[in-house]
């Protein structure tokens, strides 16, 4: 029975990671009908806020302060600082290019859990499977071209986001027991919000409010607020609480999948043969890195 509970648990991990996968397409789409990336982060983060509070309505604090400064940091890192660095990676530069460079966070994760956790120990099978994802990743995401486009700026931006979603994914971890998921997911997006609101004070909020009438900008907006952040977010939560922080983000290397075909068929940013066989490895890297035992 508990075998079969786990399986459960990596579906909903491998789904969860499919759909953010998908979410750099409607990040992008947005950003090219005029909305800025703090425009994008309120609008996703707010609609999630919503939606989630009807099923986590009650605690509005945790037991005490030292948690709640916890909590601020999740919306932190996995929130206002994660989101809008990432958002302005894709306004920079390409979708590909933001999609590996965030796809890079379970091996940071792995690094940082190394550095914190002294009864964590590296394994054969996570090392080997942790290279052969992120090869497979550069593989999916390049369609076997040898020059990478480089935007230093829009490129360290992908990379902050990287970081600050592995510091997310540890911090997760530790409160995840005292808390459950929908509470965990409430705090992450108020807090998200909240730390967002200084940065419209240097830059002011300018997107029309008619234009959130337009289909191509309220089917995307419900996408990343509803499916993608609420459901997802807390769907996430929970897994991690049930498999640990490093198995679930190992499931981050499967992004791209779902970006190069998202972004082939709505972007016409073409796709080659070559990335069925970045998928073929991505796919055995992600199973063989879980396969370690004792992970954090």
């Amino acid at each position: 029975m508990q075998n079969n509970k786990n399986i459960w648990y990596h579906i909903i991990a491998l789904i969860v990671a499919l759909i953010w996968g998908e979410t750099f397409i409607n990040s992008k789409i947005l950003i090219l009908h005029g909305m800025s990336p703090s425009e994008i982060f309120v609008v996703r983060f707010l609609l999630a806020y919503i939606c989630i509070w009807f099923i986590s309505p009650k605690r509005l604090f945790c037991r005490n302060w030292k948690d709640e400064f916890w909590m601020l940091l999740l919306g932190v890192t996995g929130g206002s600082l994660y989101f809008v660095s990432e958002n302005m990676a894709v306004g920079l530069t390409y979708v590909n290019n933001v999609s590996f460079i965030v796809s890079t966070a379970p091996l940071i994760t792995t690094l940082f859990a190394l550095a914190i956790y002294r009864e964590f120990k590296a394994g054969w099978q996570l090392i080997v499977g942790s290279i052969l994802a992120l090869a497979g990743v550069g593989i999916v995401i390049f369609n076997g071209q040898v020059v990478l486009r480089l935007n230093p700026v829009g490129d360290l931006l992908a990379l902050g986001s990287s970081v600050s979603w592995a510091v997310y994914s540890l911090l997760i971890r530790k409160v995840s027991k005292n808390y459950n998921a929908a509470f965990l997911t409430r705090k992450v997006f108020f807090y998200g919000l909240i730390t967002m609101l200084p940065v419209f004070a240097v830059e002011p909020w300018q997107f029309p409010l008619r234009d959130f009438l337009k289909p191509e900008i309220y089917v995307n907006a419900l996408f990343l607020g509803v499916v993608a952040s609420f459901l997802c977010f807390a769907l996430w939560s929970w897994v991690i609480e049930k498999l640990g922080a490093l198995k679930t983000t190992n499931y981050t290397y499967l992004n791209p999948l779902t970006t190069i075909v998202a972004s082939a068929i709505f972007l016409d940013e073409p796709m080659t043969t070559i990335a069925y066989i970045g998928s073929g490895m991505i796919l055995a890297g992600v199973i063989m890195a879980n396969l370690q035992k004792n992970m954090v």
